[in-house]
C-alpha cells in the first residue's frame, strides 16, 4: 500500500467534505448537527496528515516487510473510516445508532497513536 497516495487521498476528501460542510450542509441538516460535522472534518484532517507522515517514514526507511510502523497506518485508516464515517453519517440522515459505531473508529485512532509510540521505542 502507498500510504502516502492514501494520505494525500484522505486529505482531499477531507478538504472537499469540509468545504461541503460549510457551503452547502446548513441547509440540509439543522444548527445542532453541524458541530458534529466539523469534529468528523477535523479528526479526519488530522488523521490524514498522520497516515501521510507516517507513510513517509515507512518510504524513507524502505520498509517492506510487516512491522509495528506498517501496521499504523492501517489503524489510522480503518480508524478514520470508522470515526469521522459514522459521524458524517450520523448527521447527514440523523440515525442516532450512527454514534455507537463512533467509539470504535476512536479506539482504532488511539490504537494507531499507540502503535506509533511503540515503533518509535524500538528502534
Amino acid at each position: 500500500m502507498n500510504w502516502i497516495v492514501m494520505g494525500a487521498l484522505t486529505a482531499f476528501v477531507g478538504v472537499a467534505l469540509g468545504a461541503f460542510g460549510s457551503h452547502s450542509l446548513q441547509r440540509r441538516v439543522g444548527q445542532d448537527r453541524l458541530p458534529s460535522w466539523e469534529t468528523a472534518v477535523r479528526y479526519h484532517m488530522y488523521h490524514a496528515l498522520a497516515i501521510t507522515i507516517t507513510g513517509l517514514v515507512i518510504w524513507w526507511r524502505g520498509m517492506a516487510a510487516p512491522s509495528l510502523l506498517g501496521l499504523v497506518p492501517w489503524l489510522f485508516t480503518a480508524g478514520t473510516v470508522l470515526f469521522s464515517g459514522s459521524l458524517y453519517l450520523l448527521v447527514l440522515t440523523g440515525k442516532r445508532w450512527l454514534g455507537a459505531v463512533t467509539p470504535l473508529g476512536g479506539l482504532l485512532l488511539l490504537g494507531g497513536w499507540l502503535g506509533l509510540a511503540a515503533a518509535a521505542w524500538q528502534s
